[in-house]
């Protein structure tokens, strides 16, 4: 795959953002782009949980799917599911059926309201500040940094599961706590110079 690519519209995209209609519209409008609020990231770690072991675009392409089967993700509703919640997803074939990842996410959510700063505070206390090179090609962005070592630790100490260093770190690319948009990509919010663009703030529900 080449590392940039420029589309019809002229625009050049990370390889892989260009490899997809599916891919080209998630990489535009959100990969990379900060999210907030405790449903949102709650979604997003869910979706990179079910990813593991599979292709990305196939959440992608499964996700209103798992909107609607996870109650829009709000996290007091997935608390509350229990066994029979778990044996209608096991039948849902829109969603990965998983019994090991349902019930993850289910304790997930339980452990997430325990927090008490919520689950954006956290995660987002965990958002690379230190300086590194910026990525030129795809050999540059890295499967786990020291940040999402970090991060994957406090989440398991706190009870969640699914969430290993590499899962930990797909979580904070995909939602903007790091920027690995390729230098030249047009969706980066950070230009060649280090003069940082404005960050887009997107909240999903």
């Amino acid at each position: 795959m080449t590392d940039l690519v420029i589309g019809a519209d002229g625009l050049s995209r990370c390889g892989w953002g260009a490899s997809t209609p599916d891919y080209a519209t998630y990489h535009d409008q959100e990969w990379g782009r900060p999210l907030r609020g405790d449903d949102a990231l709650f979604e997003r770690l869910t979706l990179e949980a079910f990813q593991s072991g599979l292709s990305w675009l196939t959440i992608l392409r499964k996700r209103e799917a798992f909107r609607v089967a996870f109650g829009r993700f709000h996290l007091e509703t997935v608390a509350g599911y229990d066994e029979s919640d778990v044996q209608r997803l096991l039948g849902n074939a829109g969603i990965v059926r998983n019994r090991s990842k349902i019930e993850a996410a289910i304790n997930n959510a339980r452990a997430a309201l325990d927090l008490p700063d919520g689950l954006s505070d956290l995660l987002w206390s965990f958002a690379q500040t230190r300086q590194r090179a910026e990525p030129l090609t795809f050999a540059d962005v890295p499967a786990r940094t020291p940040e999402s070592t970090a991060l994957a630790k406090a989440l398991k100490q706190r009870g969640f599961r699914f969430v290993g260093p590499t899962t930990a770190y797909a979580l904070m690319q995909a939602t903007g706590m790091v920027d690995d948009h390729l230098v030249g990509c047009h969706a980066r919010r950070t230009n060649p110079t280090g003069r940082s663009e404005p960050p887009v703030a997107a909240v999903m529900g």
